[in-house]
């Protein structure tokens, strides 16, 4: 049985609307066997594409538009998939939207440093973009049901939720060390940019064990021994590959007030472990406070894109070490939250925030009340 992706739905009702669909996300999230699954029964209206092949990549590099209709012949979709690996990809995608119009285009990326750039400009107005992150913690509960999801927690929590780590149970370690060996950030590798891989194995491991805590870049070039600049367009691209995504600090009244520093956290637990090289269970680790907060914030992350609820996000603290692990902007109100993995401790909002901020709203997160935070 399949995992069904909330996106799934969403897609479906954009098709035959004139429009190009985008669905971009990290390798191995599940976007080809999404795509492939909305026509699995249309096989002589579908033509699929696999941009890996190099074949494939000629064959849609500077082509014309004539030259388009005899590839596509009498498809009715056309599935192109990891788009970011075609030069100039912008221009071809609207050569089939504008010349082919009766057509269904339904593009694949894992990887936004080229692929947005091109085609954000050829595309406007002609497409609808979508993301589609590592299984969300609804995703699971709607394929395993509610009682033995929560079983899972823990499992989740040191493993993540890629759906090949999901649906192979005892062979999570090897499916994560091949996916975090090369594969995951591949594109990355090709880039022109990445000029030192050990480099990029280096800064991702250094950004693994700092999850949860406010990260310097001018910490790491010099722990990395590499200039900021470079550190920062490194993680600028990690970012682009879906591997990680940064909260700002939240600053507005306070001069003591952090405004430079800012998070960064994975969007899979089980990368950022398998970056440690640490599967150890939760009770024998000392970062399970880090993990509990990686996993409440990516699965908010996800929980927000798939009912597209746009809010502003992120973290904050005092010189003097006050702090708030996470919060949202929205309806123009504050809601802050602070995330624990042991219950039973009484936790207090600093009152420097709620002095500061009077209208905002606090909540505590912990393995007692998660639900409602991360599935609505």
């Amino acid at each position: 049985m399949m995992i069904k992706r909330t996106i799934t739905n969403i897609i479906t009702k954009r098709l035959n609307k004139g429009k190009a669909i985008i669905i971009l996300g990290a390798r191995q999230t599940g976007k080809t066997t999404l795509i492939k699954s909305l026509f699995g029964e249309l096989d002589n209206e579908v033509l699929f594409l696999n941009c890996d092949e190099p074949h494939v990549r000629t064959s849609l590099t500077n082509v014309s538009s004539s030259f388009l209709k005899q590839l596509i012949g009498n498809a009715k979709y056309i599935l192109i998939d990891e788009a970011q690996r075609i030069k100039n990809i912008g221009i071809t995608l609207k050569l089939i939207t504008d010349e082919l119009s009766e057509k269904q285009l339904i593009v694949t990326g894992s990887s936004s440093f080229d692929l947005v750039n091109e085609i954000n400009e050829p595309l406007t107005g002609r497409k609808f973009e979508y993301f589609l992150f590592p299984v969300s913690w609804s995703e699971l509960v709607e394929y395993r049901g509610m009682i033995q999801t929560m079983g899972e927690l823990e499992r989740r929590l040191v493993f993540g939720n890629y759906p090949d780590v999901i649906n192979n149970p005892g062979n999570e370690i090897e499916i994560l060390n091949n996916l975090t060996s090369s594969y995951l950030y591949k594109d990355l590798l090709s880039y022109k940019g990445i000029r030192k891989p050990d480099l990029l194995e280096k800064l991702l491991t250094a950004l693994a064990f700092q999850v949860g805590n406010e990260v310097s870049y001018n910490e790491i070039s010099n722990m990395l021994q590499v200039d900021k600049e470079t550190i920062s367009d490194y993680i600028y691209l990690l970012e682009q590959a879906f591997i990680v995504f940064k909260l700002s600090p939240f600053s507005r009244n306070l001069k003591n007030e952090l405004t430079k520093k800012r998070k960064i956290y994975f969007y899979d637990n089980g990368i950022r472990n398998a970056l440690i090289s640490n599967y150890n269970p939760v009770e024998l680790r000392q970062d399970i406070g880090q993990l509990w907060e990686n996993f409440l914030i990516s699965e908010r992350f996800k929980i927000n894109h798939y009912q597209f609820r746009y809010v502003n996000n992120y973290f904050w603290r005092t010189h003097q070490q006050q702090e708030i692990d996470y919060i949202e902007e929205y309806g123009g109100k504050l809601h802050a939250y602070e995330f624990k993995w042991k219950t039973g401790k009484k936790y207090r909002f600093p009152k420097t925030f709620l002095n500061t901020y009077p209208d905002s709203e606090t909540k505590i997160i912990t393995t007692e009340n998660y639900f409602d935070f991360i599935l609505n």
